[in-house]
């Protein structure tokens, strides 16, 4: 993973173009729609998942109550949580 760090440093020192930084977040949010997609394919209702929370670092783990076709229902006690799909993995 030198290149990530790489690709960091390079971000950080101010060693890219505006042009060259929407490069990379279009590519950063394109490989993050394909793990979305590649997610939904394998995930089904009932199935016990777990994410880290975004807001407190906590990881939160359910079940699944719905598969839509970005964000998934999940279910933790009560409460029904709308995850994004690639946020989730198998509990």
């Amino acid at each position: 993973m030198s290149n990530v760090a790489q690709i960091n440093t390079l971000i950080m020192a101010g060693g890219l173009s505006n042009d060259e930084l929407n490069s990379v977040v279009a590519a950063v949010k394109y490989m993050r729609a394909q793990i979305a997609k590649r997610n939904v394919w394998t995930l089904v209702k009932g199935m016990k998942v777990k994410w880290t929370s975004s807001k407190t670092g906590t990881t939160m783990a359910g079940t699944i109550n719905k598969v839509n076709r970005k964000f998934i229902v999940v279910g933790v006690g009560t409460t029904n949580w709308r995850v994004p799909a690639n946020m989730l993995s198998a509990a």
